[in-house]
């Protein structure tokens, strides 16, 4: 999906960077031919400035700063990945129950001239879309959707890759009444028994059951400022200290970022990203992506069909007994 971005969204934190890249804008919107040389010379030591600022910023991040670029509207969705990455992609729809649930995309198509199965959580990348997709925060609906994918790929064979970006699994009351947690335990479940390889890739958001019920895979890789948490910082705030204005000690406890999960065994590949997040240059972070995705593919496709779903069963059953 192609995405123009015209004017660039700052976080609170990058200020130092936005006033230097203003007065960038500025010297070089600046009409004549006078002081032609004097302007060049000055706005290229303002550009070192500026880059030499975006990486001491993001040399040391914190988690809720961490979980604001991973949150960043203009970072790459789910459908830009598989524009990028993804060859004659075909969407498939429904759940074959309910309806569709554009929350979750999902289809298949062609991955460096191998057939695979795509599912991921879309959010938009303008109001309008963000309204259709829900905001990637998915109902039963796509929850199902995602299990039927799951059952074409094994019947056919086919990897599958989920792309994971979401807040978490749509709360409302519809949503609820149509058994949402128990759509979010059988794609869970469906993950754990699939005899051909998974390997999943938290793009921005991982939040909750919403994320871990596409992300039970045989790899789980991580972009290096995303985020993968059991709840989002806001909601456990509300529910250790009754206060959701501590999301910031929230975010800082609960190991939420890849560097912190790496250590811990859960997640098993960090994707780095360009200085100052995936969104300053997508293409880059596609590549990165679309390279680790085909090393962590490369690394299952010796293993056999019960050997694939042994390696990841045994993958989750020993998290956190080596800590």
């Amino acid at each position: 999906m192609d995405r123009t971005v015209n004017v660039r969204t700052y976080l609170d934190f990058e200020k130092p960077v936005a006033e230097l890249e203003s007065k960038i804008a500025d010297l070089k919107a600046i009409d004549g031919d006078e002081d032609a040389v004097s302007i060049t010379e000055e706005v290229t030591r303002l550009q070192q400035k500026a880059h030499q600022a975006l990486i001491d910023t993001y040399a040391k991040l914190t988690p809720w700063q961490k979980t604001q670029v991973a949150r960043h509207p203009d970072r790459p969705h789910c459908l830009d990945y598989v524009s990028a990455l993804i060859e004659d992609f075909v969407p498939l729809a429904g759940d074959r129950y309910f309806g569709e649930d554009a929350a979750i995309m999902g289809g298949i198509g062609r991955f460096r001239g191998r057939s695979i199965v795509v599912i991921g959580h879309e959010k938009g990348s303008d109001t309008e879309g963000r309204i259709r997709h829900n905001f990637g925060m998915a109902r039963p609906d796509g929850y199902r959707k995602a299990v039927r994918l799951m059952n074409l790929a094994e019947k056919f064979e086919l990897p599958v890759l989920t792309l994971v970006d979401t807040a978490g699994a749509y709360p409302g009351i519809g949503a609820e009444e149509r058994g949402q947690a128990e759509a979010i335990a059988r794609s869970t479940d469906r993950c754990l028994s699939l005899t051909v390889p998974m390997v999943a890739v938290v793009t921005g958001e991982g939040g909750s059951g919403g994320a871990v019920a596409i992300a039970t895979a045989n790899r789980v890789l991580m972009l290096e400022h995303s985020i993968y948490t059991v709840a989002s910082p806001e909601a456990a705030a509300s529910i250790l200290w009754h206060d959701p204005a501590r999301a910031i000690d929230a975010a800082t406890n609960m190991k939420i970022t890849a560097q912190d999960l790496k250590a811990l065994g859960v997640i098993d590949v960090i994707i780095s990203e360009p200085v100052g997040g995936a969104h300053r240059d997508p293409a880059l972070v596609f590549r990165r992506t679309g390279d680790a995705v085909a090393k962590a593919f490369a690394e299952l496709s010796a293993l056999g069909p019960e050997a694939v779903r042994r390696q990841r069963h045994d993958k989750y059953l020993g998290i956190g007994r080596t800590l």
